[in-house]
């Protein structure tokens, strides 16, 4: 990916109703294919209506730990419950030199990865 172009991307306004959020567990289990792993996150979600997911993010050079983004995002009527999530992601092609960072809004945690 060309530098010029992943900061014209960085540039460009943020979301008004996504934020990264909080998680209490992260761990990342084989897959059953040779040589593929899953990141599990849980925690509780501030809204009973935002949705979770995980975004990776975005490097021209691998990193050590690639770092990858507990994201909530509003929806529809706002809900001010709270409500446990649970969210996976395949990252057998996003992982670092070492392993993975998962990027909450108060806290990360680094997991290292065969």
């Amino acid at each position: 990916m060309d530098e010029k172009l992943l900061k014209e991307f960085e540039a460009l306004p943020h979301p008004t109703m996504c934020r990264l959020i909080n998680f209490d567990k992260a761990q990342v289990v084989p897959g059953i294919v040779p040589k593929t792993f899953f990141l599990i996150v849980t925690g509780i979600k501030p809204w009973f209506t935002m949705t979770v997911e995980l975004h990776p993010r975005i490097y021209i050079v691998q990193p050590d730990y690639w770092g990858i983004e507990v994201v909530g995002c509003m929806h529809g009527v706002l809900i001010p419950i709270p409500a446990p999530y649970h969210v996976w992601l395949d990252i057998s092609n996003v992982i670092g030199k070492t392993g993975i960072e998962v990027i909450g809004a108060s806290k990360t945690e680094k997991i290292k990865v065969p």
